[in-house]
């Protein structure tokens, strides 16, 4: 038989589950800042190598691929850091739930089971993670990297 938790330790166990939660909010905040970043300097990037791709095509072959390069690298630093900021955050709501095994309610914890557990009506069949579908965005902007290279040394 368990005995019931010390109140003080009930408060102390309610506090720090409430700094867990407000820190994982605060990483999924920098994370959309990190996102909107990204996405507006990559979205420059195309748009100013796309209005400058005829002087582009007429520069040697190397400076095409140096331009490529970047936004490759680029993109391939905002898909890294998106990764992270995932593994990061499940950290955190794995601390979380543990945390919830100690209170009444396991708001997270439930909230996740009922995603896991009932197929989504429509074309899909399971839950999509933000951090899954956020993910392909940078592999997107690889490809129109790579893209606008071979059209670049295509001319």
């Amino acid at each position: 038989m368990t005995t019931p938790p010390h109140p003080n330790e009930r408060a102390e166990t309610l506090e720090l589950y409430k700094l867990a939660v407000e820190m994982a909010d605060r990483i999924s905040a920098r994370r959309g800042t990190a996102n909107a970043f990204f996405l507006s300097v990559q979205t420059a990037f195309i748009g100013l190598v796309g209005f400058g791709f005829p002087k582009l095509a007429e520069s040697p072959w190397w400076a095409a691929t140096a331009v490529a390069l970047a936004g490759v690298t680029l993109s391939g630093t905002w898909w890294l850091q998106l990764r992270s900021y995932r593994d990061l955050n499940t950290a955190k709501f794995q601390g979380i739930n543990k945390i919830e095994e100690r209170l009444p309610v396991k708001i997270f914890a439930d909230e996740w089971e009922a995603l896991r557990r009932d197929p989504i009506s429509g074309w899909r069949k399971r839950y999509a993670e933000l951090g899954t579908s956020e993910r392909v965005v940078p592999l997107v902007f690889v490809a129109a990297h790579l893209l606008l290279l071979v059209g670049t040394l295509t001319t």
